[in-house]
């Protein structure tokens, strides 16, 4: 018996960029045939890129899509390929196109269509109704899409109760913290419910603030792992795989005799796959990553696509000697190179001798451009200024922000001489409460760090220097400041991070009120301090640049709370 040869091409598209998606798409198939691979399967909306958004009502854009899809329908001699795209007629369609030996031999379209958190796909397609089995001699193969997998009743059950011993889902999933363990848990099971192989082809690269992390993999009948594709990049794999009978199984199990076999599921019947002899491959399965690493692993892809896929070269970066700062340096340089990479220390009377000298040698360990402009002499320009008009009132906050908003200036300033893009390095506990100042410290382009809360930062600072010294020890000891006034210190204004975090991840993660989290031992003032201030700051999110999505709720796309109410 002759083995089946799939590969999996977990592929990184540009959203809109539909003749170089393409390009890749061929090279790959060409590729493949040369390896004699049977079929070849690419991720969900790879022609268009994920989520394409409004671009989906321009009929050019919907054109070109299916231009190209033509195109690669066209070159599939003596190969299936199974890609996904957007296809039009009588309403919109996310599909899955099966090509094989020149001819389109079907589209299958999503059914279940996701409409929660970052998902808007209801907006814009029309949930497909049926679905369909290609027989292929010893193989029966039912095709899904993303979605359609994760509901034990979706589509793929009933391609599995008409006999499918293949299930192909080609998927764009993005990456939140603790995704990967639930996801791959549910493609095991589902494998296993109805025996049968599952071959699951993930998206990868980064999207503005999404990131989709690959790990494509396939599964075999009772579940287990047959090979697993490399997390945050492009990869392939590829197996060899021979029909096992699962009709045996599925008689003595008696959830199969508990569901109806529905009538909208249509057959296809072509020439058998993998008769001929070939080679074997023998699969690979990629590690699954720790929990820092693979975080890590997200915010360095994402800040290196947001730059490449925007047509940016260089980024620059407000160093303040401080851990937030000099982890944004960190993922930038590993994304881009040191350089492409530009520190600029702004100190005012304020700043200590520590927070310079621990930024000088962050640049140095980088080996990162660092400039220095002191910002002393712009802060006496505005208090002149607007001395006659403050006249008798004391220093307070204003003269804080002004210190941040100085430093935003400047930076883009160098932003617009020099063409770089600026990143922010704001973490999430200082999004969720306000503690940053709006055109000061928030303005940049893009925001790394938003969706990482406090105490994550200094996980990831420590786990950054386990090999080396990247970040100096003296950053990730020191009490974080602002250094605004003299003796500043974060505590002063905000609960401690060990708690405020606590706090945060229960209110706007678990959407849990302030009577539950003080039923969890948190303290009452700290939770109301930590909710009021959530609430108060909902104008400035709005305001802040795109960020990084890491947690499954992230502020943006996920989190859509009011500016203007009145419930608490």
């Amino acid at each position: 018996m002759n083995p089946l040869n799939i590969r999996l091409v977990q592929m990184n598209s540009t959203v809109g960029d539909v003749s170089g998606n393409l390009e890749k798409i061929l090279h790959a198939v060409t590729q493949a045939r040369h390896d004699d691979i049977d079929i070849v399967v690419f991720p969900e909306m790879v022609l268009a890129g994920y989520p394409p958004e409004d671009l989906l009502f321009r009929p050019d854009f919907l054109h070109a899509l299916q231009q190209a899809c033509d195109e690669i329908v066209s070159q599939s001699q003596n190969i299936m390929v199974i890609f996904g795209y957007a296809y039009a007629q009588f309403g919109l369609f996310n599909s899955a196109a099966v090509a094989y030996n020149g001819d389109l031999l079907t589209r299958i379209n999503k059914q279940l269509l996701p409409n929660y958190g970052v998902f808007d796909e209801a907006r814009y397609f029309t949930p497909g109704r049926e679905t369909q089995v290609i027989s292929a001699g010893e193989w029966s193969i039912g095709v899904s899409i993303c979605e359609d997998i994760w509901y034990p009743d979706g589509p793929y059950l009933q391609q599995a109760r008409h006999g499918a011993n293949l299930l192909i889902n080609i998927s764009a999933s993005p990456y939140s913290r603790g995704k990967q363990a639930e996801r791959e848990h549910m493609l095991r099971t589902r494998a296993d419910d109805v025996a049968a192989y599952l071959v699951w082809t993930n998206l990868v690269g980064a999207q503005d603030e999404l990131i989709f992390d690959g790990m494509s993999a396939v599964y075999g009948p009772d579940g287990q792992v047959l090979a697993r594709a490399q997390a945050f990049q492009e990869d392939s794999v590829t197996v060899s795989l021979t029909a096992i009978p699962s009709l045996h199984r599925r008689f003595i199990d008696p959830r199969w005799r508990l569901g109806p076999v529905e009538d909208n599921v249509g057959a296809i019947t072509i020439s058998p796959l993998g008769k001929s002899p070939k080679t074997t491959w023998t699969p690979k399965i990629s590690p699954l990553l720790g929990d820092e690493e693979e975080l890590y692993r997200a915010l360095v892809l994402g800040v290196r696509d947001y730059v490449e896929k925007n047509r940016f070269h260089d980024v620059v970066i407000g160093l303040s000697g401080g851990i937030d700062s000099a982890l944004t340096a960190v993922i930038a340089v590993d994304a881009l190179g040191p350089e492409r990479v530009h520190g600029v220390l702004m100190p005012s009377e304020i700043t200590s001798q520590e927070s310079l000298d621990d930024a000088r040698e962050l640049a140095r360990n980088l080996g990162i451009d660092a400039k220095e402009i002191a910002i002393g002499p712009v802060m006496e320009a505005f208090e002149k200024q607007l001395q006659p008009l403050f006249q008798g009132f004391s220093r307070d906050i204003t003269e804080e922000n002004l210190q941040a908003r100085i430093r935003g200036t400047l930076l883009m300033a160098l932003s617009n001489k020099f063409g770089w893009l600026v990143l922010t390095t704001g973490n999430k506990s200082e999004m969720a409460t306000g503690y940053s100042t709006l055109y000061g410290d928030m303005a940049g382009g893009f925001a790394v760090l938003k969706d990482v809360l406090k105490t994550q930062v200094f996980q990831l600072a420590r786990w950054v220097n386990q090999k080396e010294e990247r970040i100096p020890s003296n950053i990730l000891i020191k009490p974080p400041s602002a250094e605004l006034r003299p003796d500043q210190k974060d505590e002063d204004t905000l609960p401690p991070y060990a708690i405020l975090d606590r706090i945060l991840e229960g209110y706007i993660e678990d959407d849990l009120s302030a009577e539950a989290l003080v039923a969890e031992q948190l303290d009452p003032a700290f939770v109301a301090q930590a909710i009021k201030l959530v609430n108060q700051n909902e104008y400035k999110r709005r305001q802040a640049p795109v960020g990084i999505k890491v947690t499954p709720r992230a502020f943006g796309r996920d989190r859509r709370m009011p500016i203007t109410r009145r419930f608490e």
